[in-house]
C-alpha cells in the first residue's frame, strides 16, 4: 500500500476514508489525482492535533458530531473569490435583471441568493450592482449569502478586505461603497448600508434548505464542478424550486449543467433562465 511520505502519513486506505466522509458530508468528489490536494489542505489541522498518520486523524471525523468535523469541512472546501469575478454576470444582472424589474410593476421587492458566497466578494457585488442601478426606485433589495464554509462566513459577514482585493474597481465605487480607516490603511471595509442588503448563514446544499423563496435570482458559482452527477441533478431541482419562473441561474465558467433544460433554458455565458 502506497503512502504519501512527507511531513505525515497518508495510505491510500486513509485518503478513501477521507474521500467517502468528504462525499458524505459536502457532496464533493476527490479522485486519486487529488490526493496531493486534499493532504496539502488536511496538513494543518494534522499539524494543530499533534498528530502524524492520518490513520490517527479519520476516527474524529467519522463522528458527525464532533467538533473535528467542522474544521474538516472548512479545510478541504475552496474559497477562491473576487470582487466582479466573471463580470459578464454583474453586466446581465444590470443590463437585463434590472431593466426588467425597472418595466415591471408586479411587486416591490427582489430577493437574490448567492449560494456559495464564500468571503462575501460575490453578494457584495450583486447589492453594489442593485443599487446603483435601482438607487432611488421603490424597490425592496435582499441577498441571502449562504456556505458551507463557517470560517469564510465570519469574514464575509465583517465585510473587511486588504485593499488589494479591490484594486480593479472604479474609483467612483471605492469611494461610494467602502470605508477607509486612517489606523489600517491597508484594508477597507464595506459600507453598512451595503451590509445591510445581505444576510450570511451557514448552509449545506447537501441538506435542508429552510429557506422560502422564491427568488429572483441565484448565484453558484463554480461548485458543481465538485459534485457528481446525481448530487448536481438533486441541487439543481431545488434551486429549480426555490427560483420564481423567469428567474436566473449563474454558474462557473468552467461548468456546464447536464439536464438543465428540465426546469432551466441556457442564454448562453453560464445564465440560465427558470422556466
Amino acid at each position: 500500500m502506497s503512502a504519501i511520505q512527507r511531513e505525515f502519513t497518508m495510505s491510500d486506505e486513509s485518503f478513501k476514508t477521507v474521500s467517502e466522509l468528504a462525499y458524505q458530508y459536502t457532496g464533493i468528489v476527490f479522485g486519486d489525482h487529488k490526493k496531493d490536494m486534499v493532504y496539502g489542505r488536511l496538513a494543518r489541522r494534522m499539524r494543530e492535533l499533534g498528530l502524524k498518520d492520518m490513520t490517527d486523524y479519520c476516527p474524529l471525523i467519522t463522528d458527525s458530531g464532533h467538533d473535528e468535523v467542522s474544521k474538516f469541512i472548512n479545510a478541504i472546501t475552496t474559497n477562491l473569490t473576487s470582487f466582479f469575478r466573471e463580470p459578464h454576470h454583474f453586466d446581465f444582472l444590470e443590463d437585463t435583471f434590472c431593466e426588467e424589474v425597472i418595466r415591471s410593476s408586479k411587486g416591490s421587492k427582489i430577493r437574490g441568493w448567492s449560494a456559495a458566497c464564500s468571503t462575501g466578494e460575490e453578494p457584495y457585488s450583486a447589492a453594489i450592482t442593485l443599487s446603483e442601478k435601482l438607487m432611488g426606485t421603490h424597490w425592496d433589495c435582499k441577498i441571502l449569502a449562504t456556505d458551507l464554509d463557517s470560517k469564510v462566513l465570519e469574514h464575509a459577514s465583517h465585510g473587511i478586505y486588504d485593499k488589494d482585493r479591490i484594486k480593479s474597481l472604479t474609483a467612483d465605487r471605492k469611494k461610494k461603497w467602502f470605508l477607509s480607516d486612517p489606523n489600517r490603511p491597508d484594508v477597507v471595509k464595506v459600507k453598512p448600508s451595503l451590509q445591510a442588503m445581505i444576510k450570511f448563514k451557514r448552509l449545506n446544499l447537501l441538506e435542508g434548505w429552510p429557506m422560502k423563496g422564491p427568488f429572483d435570482f441565484i448565484f453558484c458559482r463554480n461548485v458543481f464542478i465538485y459534485f457528481d452527477l446525481p448530487t448536481q441533478q438533486k441541487i439543481l431541482n431545488g434551486f429549480a424550486e426555490k427560483l420564481r419562473p423567469g428567474g436566473y441561474l449563474f454558474i462557473g465558467h468552467s461548468e456546464n449543467l447536464h439536464d438543465a433544460g428540465k426546469h432551466f433554458d441556457s442564454l448562453g455565458k453560464t445564465i440560465y433562465q427558470r422556466r
